[in-house]
């Protein structure tokens, strides 16, 4: 008779003891109608919530007047900073995700949580709101070469700008323009397309979630194309109403945001 060790061997099933179990949660695949729920899900979560919401719709319409009137004579920088709201937007909108997250577990929303939600995963949260400055900056410095390259004489008025890009002739600088915005919003969007949610959630750290958000991607390539589509239309369309929009556009993307996360990333 031969004695036995009582201690149950080690399964693979085990996430605590396991040393293979995977730090990355598993992701979903949806439908390409998916992104329209999302939206509805948003526009449900910004009429549960209007006073804290419409807070952060206020805060990036505020924004974005005030980029206008600081450099208003330099359209140039105006361009280049507004196109930040859709590179820093994961991040400035993490309090409207956490307002998602309060109305899911049938918690009353409270904004001051919301303002410092970043706190409970302040090192990963730092460090990703790092990358996407990085990407502000370095997106800022190649828009601005793009105009010198193509206005060597110097920058033209606003009228002029527009005019330019309203002309079919000069259609060489608008391709250049928006297809080397089109690449920094492709890397900023596959970063983060369930990142912040992921890192507020799961308090997961940085290099995970950013890893997750590309896994997510390359899983539902059509349906996230859909989805950014209809972020650039949504936040777009507040940019050309004079950034008023934004009030209803932001609230609505940011807590569509959540439920997004909510359907392509699944339990650990």
């Amino acid at each position: 008779m031969t004695d036995r060790d009582p201690t149950p061997p080690t399964t693979s099933s085990d996430p605590v003891t396991d040393p293979r179990a995977s730090p990355f949660p598993p992701v979903l695949q949806v439908e390409c109608g998916a992104p329209l729920r999302w939206i509805a899900a948003g526009w449900r979560d910004l009429r549960a919530a209007p006073t804290a919401s419409l807070f952060y719709g206020a805060a990036f319409a505020l924004m974005g007047w005030l980029i206008y009137f600081v450099f208003r004579h330099a359209h140039e920088y105006t361009s280049a900073l507004a196109a930040g709201f859709l590179l820093l937007g994961p991040f400035l909108c993490t309090g409207l995700y956490d307002i998602s997250r309060q109305l899911m577990t049938g918690k009353p929303v409270k904004l001051a949580q919301t303002m410092t939600a970043w706190r409970a995963n302040l090192g990963a949260f730092s460090l990703f709101a790092l990358i996407l400055t990085v990407v502000l900056l370095v997106w800022a410095r190649a828009s601005l070469v793009t105009f010198a390259l193509f206005f060597s004489s110097g920058m033209p008025s606003l009228s002029g700008f527009l005019g330019r890009v309203a002309s079919i002739e000069h259609l060489d600088f608008v391709l250049t323009y928006f297809a080397v915005g089109a690449v920094f919003a492709i890397i900023v969007f596959a970063l983060s397309v369930v990142s912040v949610p992921l890192m507020l959630a799961r308090g997961t750290d940085t290099v995970v979630a950013a890893i997750t958000s590309v896994r997510t991607l390359a899983a539902n390539p059509l349906p996230l194309a859909i989805w950014a589509a209809l972020i650039v239309l949504l936040v777009g369309a507040g940019f050309a109403t004079l950034f008023f929009g934004l009030l209803i556009a932001v609230p609505v993307v940011g807590h569509a945001t959540w439920h997004a996360y909510r359907d392509l990333v699944g339990d650990q």
